[in-house]
Parts: structure tokens; C-alpha cells; sequence
């Protein structure tokens, strides 16, 4: 009998540690909410190199009692990563590495596309503060409109990190879903006309600019915008890397292995974000909406400015480079490449869009900075 009462308490015990006893409705409903996350990057292939982190983060978020972020060890390592902005200016370091700017330096008018883009930004800064944001978390949610997952993650870390899930999500489901996206308001705000329309090539862009710009750009924006210095200076680190020609194998780590390391923690680290009492409340729905309100306007104010572009030019400017202004790399430099040739099976456009498109990362980039700096 005292073994059999000695046996109840032990399981008594396992069972009052265990986290069945604090698992709630809300962990549920959370745990649901990350395997469909799972079904979207694995089933459809929505972003799944970091959407498949994120979903899995949010899992272990909500298993109870883990003491992840309480006790040392790798989930409290890789929270620190993103709480003390480790990861984000690592992943600029691989983003700059797979990055040419040469199309961008080729045409520079294509930096107005980039800055264009984000206006969408505000336009959702405006909508969450109309909604009862305050402005701090009103500039985290509008970022999302740059599609610009790293940036979103660092400014929502500096001013809102209580929403950091929830944009983190939102900026990256965005950010896959720019083929389906795009291509309708693209066409809304432009003719067969001006879709048809094809480019000149673009000039040859020689090894002293293509080396010099990430000097000069490096130390123009960051004594603009200190805020951001970290961001930028890894972003055109790697691409000195790049375009060096006598740092290969800096440049194919950067590129490939640290870049897939840090997305792996830096993904993960943010679905950890995703627990019940954080994540389950009106207010993610609503940045769902102003997220999707943000990137149609980018995309729409780029669209929009290229066609004045092609007005000003007399024609000879495809408006619908400017969509790519967004700095989803390469994916809307893509569409506006599929969408130019459904007008034109003779239109090849993925080199002029990619202009604006890597433009549209230092766009983001400076968008952030600018409200780090007017509110922080």
C-alpha cells in the first residue's frame, strides 16, 4: 500500500510539472494557428524558408512551462538575438551579398521607384493611428508595407516589440503573396498600352561605381540616419563582398551559409514571440489589415510614379517597374517581368525592374531610420 500511495505521489508530481496542467484554450487555438502557418509554407510554398521557423516557433510558444526565455540556453540565445538586433543586420550582410545594384546605378531614376514605394508606409502609419495605435506602434505596423522582413523585425523590436509576431507575420505572408498581390492593381493603374511598352538596355555599369556606391552610400545615409547605420553598413558590406572580386569566399558565406543560419534563429526567434497572451487579441487582426492596406499602396504609389515616368519620357518607360519598388528581392522585380509579358511576349523587363527593386531596400531601410529618429 505505501508503494502503491508512494507511486500516486511521484505521478502526481510528473503530472503538477507537466504542461498539460497549464496548457489553455489559447495555446490551442495558437498551436492550430501555426500548423496552418506550417500547411502554407510546406502545402503552397509560401515563403517556407522562413515561414516554416516562424510556425514552429509559434508551436513551442505555446507548450507551457518550457522556461525557454527564463532559463539560459539556446531559446533564451536566439531571443537575445533578436531583442539586442543581432540577427536582422546579419541578414543584411547575405541580402547585400545577393545583391547587384548595378541595374539601380545603371538607371538612378529608379531610386525615386524605390522611395515612391514607400509611401504605403504611412499611409498604414496614418490607419493604425487612426484605429488607436500609438505612434510607435503605428510606425512598426506601417513598415510592413516595405516587404521587408529584417527592417520590420528591427524597427518593431526598437519601438513595438509587444507586436513583433504579429508584423513579423504579417511583413513575411506579404512578402509570398506578392504574385497574387501585385498583378491586379498593376493592371488597374495602367493600360496594354503602357504595359507593352519595351525598354531600352541598360548601360554597362563599370567596377569603380558598382565598389564606389557602397562606400559613399554607406557613409551619406548613416550620418543622415545614425539609427540605422548597422543595417545599412552590413547591407553594403556584403555587397562590397560581392563585387570585390578577391573576397569569394566572404561573399559565398555571407550569401549561403550565415544567411541561412541567422534566418533559421532569426525566424524562429520570432514565432517564440507568438504566445496566446501576445499574439490572440484584435489587434493582430488589424495589423493583418493595415499590413495588406500598406503593401497595396506601396505597390500603387510605384505604379503610379511610373507612370509619370512614362509621360515624361514620351513612353519609352514601362510604368509597371515602379510596382517593384517594394523591396520583396527579387520576387516583384519577377512579377512585373510575368505581368509586362502577358502585354508584350517580346517585353523583357526583369533587369529594369530589379533598379527599383533594390532600391526599394534602401528605401525601407531609410523609412526606418526616419522614424527611429523622429520617435525613439
Amino acid at each position: 500500500m505505501e508503494l502503491f500511495n508512494a507511486f500516486a505521489v511521484a505521478l502526481h508530481a510528473v503530472w503538477a510539472d507537466s504542461g498539460f496542467t497549464g496548457f489553455t484554450g489559447g495555446n490551442a487555438i495558437m498551436m492550430i494557428v501555426g500548423l496552418v502557418l506550417l500547411y502554407l509554407a510546406f502545402a503552397k510554398g509560401f515563403e517556407p524558408l522562413l515561414l516554416s521557423p516562424i510556425a514552429f516557433g509559434c508551436i513551442l510558444a505555446n507548450l507551457p512551462k518550457t522556461g525557454f526565455l527564463e532559463e539560459h540556453g539556446v531559446m533564451q540565445l536566439i531571443s537575445y538575438g533578436i531583442q539586442y538586433e543581432i540577427f536582422p543586420p546579419l541578414i543584411f550582410l547575405g541580402v547585400g551579398a545577393m545583391t547587384d545594384f548595378g541595374p539601380m546605378l545603371a538607371n538612378p531614376s529608379t531610386l525615386l521607384l524605390g522611395a515612391a514605394a514607400q509611401f504605403g508606409v504611412f499611409v498604414a502609419l496614418g490607419g493604425a493611428m487612426a484605429l488607436g495605435f500609438n505612434v510607435q506602434e503605428a510606425a512598426a505596423i506601417g513598415i510592413i508595407g516595405g516587404a521587408d522582413g529584417p527592417t520590420a523585425i528591427y524597427l518593431s523590436v526598437k519601438l513595438a516589440p509587444h507586436l513583433l509576431g504579429a508584423i513579423a507575420v504579417a511583413a513575411y505572408s506579404y512578402m509570398s503573396l506578392v504574385p497574387l498581390i501585385q498583378p491586379p492593381i498593376m493592371k488597374l493603374l495602367t493600360t496594354k498600352k503602357e504595359r507593352a511598352v519595351v525598354m531600352d538596355q541598360l548601360r554597362p555599369v563599370s567596377k569603380f561605381e558598382k565598389l564606389a556606391f557602397p562606400v559613399v552610400a554607406t557613409a551619406v545615409i548613416s550620418l543622415l540616419l545614425p539609427p540605422i547605420a548597422a543595417l545599412m553598413g552590413m547591407l553594403m558590406l556584403g555587397n562590397l563582398f560581392r563585387e570585390s572580386g578577391v573576397t569569394d569566399r566572404l561573399s559565398d558565406t555571407a550569401q549561403n551559409a550565415l544567411i541561412n543560419i541567422v534566418t533559421i534563429f532569426l525566424a524562429t526567434g520570432t514565432g517564440l514571440t507568438m504566445s496566446a497572451e501576445n499574439f490572440r487579441n484584435y489587434k493582430t487582426i488589424l495589423i493583418i489589415c493595415l499590413g495588406l492596406l500598406a503593401f497595396a499602396g506601396g505597390t500603387a504609389a510605384g505604379v503610379l510614379l511610373g507612370k509619370v515616368f512614362y509621360i515624361v519620357s514620351g513612353g519609352k518607360v514601362n510604368p509597371l517597374i515602379g510596382s517593384a519598388g517594394v523591396s520583396a528581392v527579387p520576387m516583384a522585380a519577377r512579377v512585373t517581368q510575368v505581368v509586362g509579358q502577358k502585354a508584350n511576349p517580346a517585353n523583357f523587363l526583369l533587369m529594369h525592374a530589379m533598379g527599383p527593386n533594390v532600391a526599394g531596400v534602401i528605401g525601407t531601410a531609410v523609412a526606418a531610420g526616419t522614424m527611429l529618429a523622429m520617435l525613439k
